[in-house]
């Protein structure tokens, strides 16, 4: 190759999360100095969000990772700033700012926006999960909270810190001999189905060796305050409190098309968008149905593995076939949980009290998990 005339390969990544950096990893491993990366991120902190449903009950809170020093230590430049629009004919990404973002191959990552569904209960944000739970926690220790539902909508978001919610709350009134009625009830036909049935055989153990009463295929409302109605069967729940899940709608990206519902951004099975040349979309704003960090980083990585075969690295990308990885903590001691993906349940069901993944972590990433935790090492150092 000669140096004078090579010209590195463009890609821009539309955001910060799992995906966006799984995909900026997985490049720079994969093609090395054959492309040059853009992240485009409003965020200036990378927050590792699946253990903040820990902070309302007194642990530490999540590990948060300046978006800079990550992008220079991968050789990655940051666009502090948001996307506006994407003109996919001149292959240029606009900003908030005014800026113009050139590109051979784009990533959009953005993820999905939270919307609150019901009226008439506490909509769970992790970004201030804390502040949220903190009132309620204080009044189950209190005694002033007897009854309890945890509930979703339908269709459902990822259930997994629903159930860790309802198990951690629901041992901490067992701990302050409080006596607390916990209901978690989610539109699956088992605990946590997604995983398999050994998996949520299990999970439907812990659930009732903790007290938590669970309610399948339960399709909820919340006419007035204090009330859970629930489809079919006319049933009700009267409680005193109600913590439900967002729904989760796409981020309806200006310029690319889209056919699926709530504006999320259809896939192939490289996660390229349809009737966009060298566009890829990967994480919770696609049409993918299970949102959650490991799948994210999954469709980041069969991503990057297209880009860089466009960037013209000898590679035969492989097609997205996820395997889906949980760590289900709120029990005495953590349910790492796996599958393969296979529609509305997982096949190859797996649960362990030892952890599936290496490094163990609550976001299984081929390149984000380990440069997180050489990160962490080095900062104990």
């Amino acid at each position: 190759m000669n140096s004078n005339t090579y010209t590195p390969f463009r890609v821009v990544i539309v955001g910060g999360g799992v995906a966006g950096l799984e995909a900026a990893l997985a490049l720079r491993e994969l093609a090395g100095e054959r492309v040059v990366t853009t992240v485009l991120a409003r965020a200036t902190e990378f927050v590792y969000r699946p253990t903040r449903v820990r902070e309302p009950f007194g642990h530490s809170t999540a590990r948060r990772y300046p978006l800079d020093e990550i992008c220079r230590d991968i050789g990655a430049d940051l666009a502090s700033d948001a996307f506006k629009w994407l003109d996919p004919d001149r292959g240029t990404v606009h900003t908030e700012a005014g800026a113009r973002l050139e590109y051979d191959a784009l990533l959009l990552a953005p993820g999905a926006t939270l919307k609150p569904r019901f009226r008439h209960a506490l909509t769970l944000d992790d970004s201030q999960i804390d502040e949220q739970l903190h009132g309620l926690i204080q009044d189950v220790e209190g005694g002033y909270v007897h009854k309890l539902a945890f509930i979703s909508p339908t269709p459902m978001a990822w259930p997994l810190p629903l159930h860790e919610l309802a198990l951690m709350t629901a041992r901490r009134a067992y701990d302050m001999n409080v006596d607390l009625s916990v209901t978690l009830a989610t539109p699956e036909d088992a605990p946590l189905a997604l995983f398999g049935a050994e998996a949520s055989r299990a999970v439907a153990r812990l659930l009732e060796e903790t007290g938590i009463l669970f309610v399948p295929s339960a399709h909820c409302e919340t006419p007035e305050p204090g009330r859970v109605s629930i489809a079919p069967g006319s049933r009700n729940l009267v409680v005193d409190r109600i913590v439900a899940l967002p729904q989760l709608v796409g981020p309806s990206v200006p310029g690319v098309p889209t056919d699926a519902r709530d504006g999320f951004i259809p896939v192939d099975l490289h996660c390229r968008v349809p009737r966009l040349d060298r566009v890829f979309a990967a994480g919770d704003a696609t049409d993918f149905a299970v949102k959650h960090g490991g799948i994210a980083a999954q469709q980041a990585d069969t991503a990057a593995e297209a880009i860089a075969a466009l960037a013209g690295v000898p590679i035969e990308p492989t097609p997205f076939n996820p395997t889906i990885y949980g760590a289900l903590i709120g029990g005495p001691r953590p349910l790492y949980l796996s599958a393969h993906v296979t529609g509305g349940h997982g096949s190859g069901s797996e649960v362990s009290e030892a952890s599936t993944s290496s490094p163990p972590a609550k976001i299984a990433a081929k390149y984000l998990a380990p440069y997180l935790e050489a990160r962490d090492r080095a900062a104990i150092r």
